[in-house]
């Protein structure tokens, strides 16, 4: 693809807004997780008895999950068809890239950043389509993009399997900086500060300065790690492939002490999804089908619920005062976060690898066969 002479535009679109999270009452669902620091939490309260309001069907499979602007929801197929679906349910947008897509895209202003498997990193103009630039790496791109700030610019990070993150700059795709690893980046990095963290099939957590693209801390785990970290005030979590969730609290640009809230045993079941965090617990999946909660003040097991099926890629999503969780074999539940008593559940009827997203008085579902679930009052 040719990159566009037009990347002015794009300086006053990508500084209209930062993707920080979406807050009670909003319309926006802007990045893979809620937020920057990939926390998997909102303060949006979810109806206490949802109804399925519509749904849209578009056939190739999907890979990622859905992002929202202004009520209209975003996600890509697999063969790289872009949608956009208003909150009727009514197709308002459409655009062929022409290239495998398998990565979640970033909102931030009137722009969509989006990874692709040619190694593309795109910026569009919503919701007209033009490509403002494009920046290429020389591996493909799977990890949804997420955004930093520093030095009163933002940033756009994604990793590739090239072996480098990227730093670019959100309103031109310039290059701020990039850091390589020893093997391919295939998770999301998170936000923290003008840091990121991310993990690696190398056993190490990393922290990267996005200032300089320098490694300015890392951790060796157990085990390789197959997904991203969740960050909440200065403490992230991460678990590993053999079963291990940690806990690293995060101080003065560095990381400091660390803990398992769960160790791996013999009998221990892999961390494939991104934990969600709230002010006091910690949600995660694993692979024996369980969902857990820990306590953020003393690592304790508060509960755990056996689901119906394998969560897969999917991730917990905690809304307020109730978690969200979707299975590979599409079963999607609703539970309460004190205690996880199950408070509602349905039947998909086709497999789930995305994670959700949620806005004002309803939650979207993107299946991998295509088919965007929109549940409501």
């Amino acid at each position: 693809m040719i990159k566009r002479l037009l990347k002015y535009l794009a300086v006053v679109l990508a500084f209209a807004g930062c993707s920080k999270g979406s807050g009670s009452g909003s319309m926006d669902w802007n990045v893979f997780r809620g937020d920057s620091s990939l926390s998997g939490y909102t303060d949006q309260a979810l109806p206490s008895k949802p109804q399925l309001l519509w749904s849209f069907t578009t056939g190739p499979r999907a890979e990622g999950s859905p992002v929202v602007k202004d009520g209209v929801t975003y996600w890509f197929d697999r063969r790289g068809k872009m949608y956009g679906i208003d909150a009727d349910g009514v197709q308002v947008f459409e655009k062929d890239f022409d290239t495998f897509i398998e990565a979640t895209p970033l909102i931030s202003g009137d722009v969509l950043y989006i990874g692709t498997t040619a190694g593309s990193l795109l910026a569009m103009r919503l919701p007209d389509g033009d490509l403002l630039w494009e920046y290429e790496t020389e591996g493909q791109i799977s990890a949804s993009p997420n955004l930093v700030s520093f030095a009163g610019k933002e940033a756009v990070v994604v990793g590739s399997y090239d072996n480098w993150m990227y730093c670019i700059d959100a309103s031109d795709g310039s290059l701020l900086s990039r850091y390589e690893s020893g093997y391919y980046l295939n998770g999301a990095a998170a936000s923290w500060k003008q840091d990121v963290l991310f993990g690696g099939c190398d056993q190490w957590l990393r922290m990267i300065d996005c200032r300089t693209g320098e490694a300015v801390d890392s951790l060796k785990l157990d085990a390789y790690i197959p997904c991203s970290p969740a960050i909440s005030g200065n403490t992230a979590y991460v678990g590993d492939y053999s079963g291990n969730l940690y806990a690293v609290s995060l101080q003065d640009g560095k990381m400091g002490k660390w803990s398992k809230l769960k160790e791996a045993t013999e009998e221990s079941s892999d961390y494939v999804s991104v934990p969600a965090v709230d002010s006091k617990a910690v949600y995660a999946f694993s692979s024996d089908r369980q969902l857990s909660s820990y306590s953020r003040k003393d690592g304790s097991l508060n509960w755990s619920v056996l689901l119906k099926g394998n969560p897969g890629q999917s991730s917990p999503l905690v809304c307020r005062d109730k978690v969200i969780a979707c299975t590979k074999n599409g079963i999607v539940c609703i539970f309460d976060k004190s205690d996880g008593s199950l408070l509602w559940e349905y039947d998909a009827g086709e497999d789930i690898i995305a994670s959700p997203a949620v806005i004002k008085d309803r939650f979207m579902i993107l299946t991998a066969k295509g088919t965007l679930l929109c549940f409501g009052k």
